[in-house]
């Protein structure tokens, strides 16, 4: 994975990251989601675009906000704890192609907001990134989050073949931000 400063480095700016989400999360609730209705990925609608950069930043409330934060700070943790895995990189790749494909996907007449976008792509690369990197390190983690993630890919599922889906919940957000992981896991490669 890399040296305790890489780790201790890695979970901090996750942390961090997760504590921007937080704030975000008041100044929406306190201007009655001003962001959300403004910066959510509205699909196929050209106003809609802004929303692959915003919507991994907006939660619709405090549940949604951290039934996500810890996920995310393991796997941004895990992430940045590995320069081989290109973390800027590979995180802005998963950000972008995640936000896009639920662009492309998406419900009609509906917002998606949240970082399961990015969760769902970071689960994705961390497993992917042990069949690219060929590195024991990488396997160990892959092992790692698929022990502990694995079960979330039966959110990528639509409501007809899960039928434990709820409505609001943005399936193609979880399948779109799947790809774009495994996307960028073959796109850091070693050639």
């Amino acid at each position: 994975m890399g040296s305790r400063s890489n780790i201790i480095g890695g979970f901090s700016k996750a942390a961090l990251f997760i504590l921007a989400l937080g704030l975000v999360l008041a100044i929406d609730s306190i201007t009655n989601d001003f962001f959300t209705n403004h910066l959510g990925i509205e699909p196929r609608k050209i106003g809609g675009l802004d929303g692959v950069l915003f919507a991994p930043l907006l939660h619709g409330d405090l549940g949604h906000y951290l039934s996500n934060a810890l996920p995310m700070i393991v796997l941004l943790g895990l992430l940045f704890a590995n320069r081989n895995y290109r973390p800027v990189q590979s995180l802005t790749i998963v950000w972008l192609l995640g936000g896009l494909g639920t662009w492309l996907i998406g419900r009609s007449n509906s917002t998606h907001i949240g970082a399961s976008i990015v969760i769902f792509g970071l689960v994705a690369f961390l497993i992917c990134a042990a069949f690219f990197l060929r590195s024991w390190r990488s396997a160990a983690v892959s092992t790692m989050v698929l022990f502990l993630y694995g079960g979330i890919f039966l959110s990528v599922l639509p409501p007809l073949l899960n039928s434990s889906m709820r409505e609001n919940i943005s399936w193609e957000g979880h399948l779109s931000g799947a790809i774009g992981g495994a996307i960028a896991a073959w796109m850091i490669r070693k050639k």
